[in-house]
């Protein structure tokens, strides 16, 4: 009984360490250029953005991710308290959009909605959300399968799978979204790296000591390999869906 506490309480203290293990905010000097990104949801194929700073102009460099479209500016200085004029032209109409409020040093998010013809400072409600929700729930559908090859079938065992998955993919879903939702792929597998590093961790100590069914090699060799294959597959989720 007393090996079992111990047991429980290293698990608890490896999920206590990932829930503290957050991002934190900087300012360096680096290879990324100030920016700021228009968020489109399911743009139109002509829509064109252009802006003016101090009088210059610059056409968006235009990503599209899904059913996401983000139109970025990379001047070389973004003037933090400076006004910003779009020209937004789709479908043979033009209107224009005004950016009058401070700005920060690097990462810059609004969203354009097209219909009603206005920018708003970050994203849409609850995109964040869905977005996690979207990657843990094909995370928890891939890991569930192999689970399930693997031999496991008592409702013990996948009610273990399920709160140890939980925990660790949505803190690493969260923490990748935790830095901005515009971010350049191999910052993000970089990130997703590093924080499959403890995932692999947590859940190669867990699944072992908590799971019964079947011996401890089994649920050792189970937590490899379903988290190699989920991060192979999340490298490829996080190029394919917007993040």
């Amino acid at each position: 009984m007393r090996k079992n506490s111990k047991s429980l309480l290293l698990v608890m203290l490896l999920c206590t360490i990932m829930i503290l293990m957050q991002s934190t905010a900087v300012l360096a000097n680096s290879a990324r250029l100030p920016s700021l990104v228009i968020l489109v949801n399911n743009p139109p194929a002509d829509l064109s953005i252009v802006a003016m700073f101090n009088e210059n102009q610059e056409e968006a460099v235009v990503q599209r991710v899904a059913w996401e479209g983000y139109y970025g500016f990379y001047p070389e200085l973004i003037q933090v308290n400076g006004k910003y004029t779009f020209k937004v032209t789709t479908n043979g109409e033009c209107f224009e959009c005004i950016i009058d409020t401070p700005l920060q040093r690097y990462d810059n998010v609004f969203t354009l909605n097209i219909s009603d013809r206005k920018l708003t400072p970050g994203t849409y409600p609850l995109r964040s959300a869905l977005l996690i929700f979207t990657r843990l729930l094909l995370t928890l559908l891939l890991e569930g399968i192999i689970f399930w090859f693997c031999g496991f079938r008592k409702k013990r065992s996948w009610i273990i799978f399920l709160y140890i998955n939980l925990v660790t993919q949505g803190i690493l879903n969260i923490w990748l979204n935790s830095a901005g939702p515009i971010r350049l792929l191999n910052y993000l597998i970089l990130g997703l790296i590093i924080g499959e590093f403890f995932v692999f961790l947590t859940e190669m100590i867990a699944f072992p000591i908590l799971i019964k069914e079947h011996g401890k090699m089994r649920s050792f060799i189970y937590a490899f390999i379903a988290n190699f294959i989920s991060l192979i597959a999340g490298g490829y989720i996080l190029s394919i869906l917007p993040v």
